[in-house]
């Protein structure tokens, strides 16, 4: 059975996201925004076509790190490029902030490019953080949309609005949207925090993936757990025109793959995808057990508290595996 995340824990963010700032003061601004954007795009694309990981890593952090990490160990262990992307005509959203940390949010079609192969356009939303005026640039996150991101509120000058993750005046609290997510992953739709999130491919449609996975382990009399979980980084949220929020947070997904019991048994294959990031020698197979968990960036719209019967939406999630261990 799915582990199960209470709603005042499983999902909140430790680390202090940035906060609410209304300003006419602008300490980052939209024309930066744009530079810093398009320098990212030229110094990502560079490091993954010369397989620079020291470049590659220092230009993202938090999430998109982790991620990153992963595919630059696939790259030095089993020769995997390293993912390159193209971009279209990106959209800015620049909250109004007089202090640090600095951070936007890009909404962009992004095509995935493996040699001469080119995949569909895909709408994601991107979020860039400097946390202090010593440190630099980078993407902490990333995530495919699944459906249009809402309206978001601009002032006349054009920059957004932050909103505080503690905001009383939504459905859910920033802070407590992760959590929400998890519980309805992990239990399925009759958690009763489906009554505060919509189902979609980030909350149901992950709960079915993972029952089907229990079922076709529980075939193989092997037990498989999952629980998603937040992770202890920033969060960031944008006003939306409604007066809801976009909210954009890190979560993990653990995994367990074991024989009932935690006996020894016939050796357990690690899942598709793990094999480049298990690193230690003669540990391709667990007689034990295999964890196998992934880090996520997801998106969801959550709406304000005067909104009639609406739930939180997630509208965009991405992932990929980031650590696996045999035992």
């Amino acid at each position: 059975m799915a582990a199960v995340v209470a709603l005042s824990a499983g999902g909140c963010s430790s680390a202090a996201p940035a906060q609410a700032v209304t300003s006419s003061v602008h300490s980052l601004t939209i024309g930066q925004a744009r530079s810093e954007y398009s320098s990212y795009v030229a110094a990502a694309a560079a490091a993954a076509k010369q397989g620079d990981q020291v470049h590659g890593l220092s230009i993202v952090a938090d999430a998109q790190w982790s991620i990153v990490h992963a595919q630059y160990t696939a790259l030095s262990t089993t020769g995997t490029p390293v993912t390159q992307y193209s971009y279209g005509t990106p959209t800015f959203y620049v909250p109004a902030l007089a202090a640090f940390p600095q951070w936007f949010v890009v909404a962009v079609p992004v095509t995935t490019v493996t040699g001469a192969q080119r995949a569909a356009a895909v709408s994601t939303v991107m979020v860039f953080q400097r946390i202090s005026p010593a440190a630099q640039w980078t993407v902490d996150g990333s995530a495919a949309l699944d459906r249009p991101l809402p309206p978001i509120a601009l002032a006349s000058d054009g920059y957004a609005t932050s909103v505080s993750p503690h905001d009383p005046s939504l459905l859910l609290p920033p802070d407590l949207v992760g959590a929400t997510q998890a519980a309805v992953v992990d239990e399925g739709p009759s958690a009763p925090a489906a009554a505060a999130i919509a189902s979609g491919p980030q909350t149901t449609g992950l709960y079915t993936t993972a029952s089907a996975l229990s079922h076709s382990y529980a075939a193989q009399d092997l037990t498989y757990e999952w629980l998603l979980e937040g992770a202890a980084l920033p969060q960031f949220a944008l006003r939306t025109a409604d007066g809801g929020a976009l909210v954009l947070y890190a979560m993990y997904l653990n995994t367990t793959i074991e024989h009932p019991g935690n006996v020894f048994g016939a050796l357990i294959p690690i899942p598709a995808g793990f094999a480049p990031i298990i690193t230690t020698p003669a540990t391709q197979q667990g007689d034990h057990g295999v964890n196998a968990n992934w880090t996520y960036e997801f998106a969801a719209v959550d709406p304000p508290s005067t909104a009639h019967g609406a739930k939180a939406q997630v509208v965009a999630g991405s992932g990929g595996p980031t650590y696996g261990h045999t035992y």
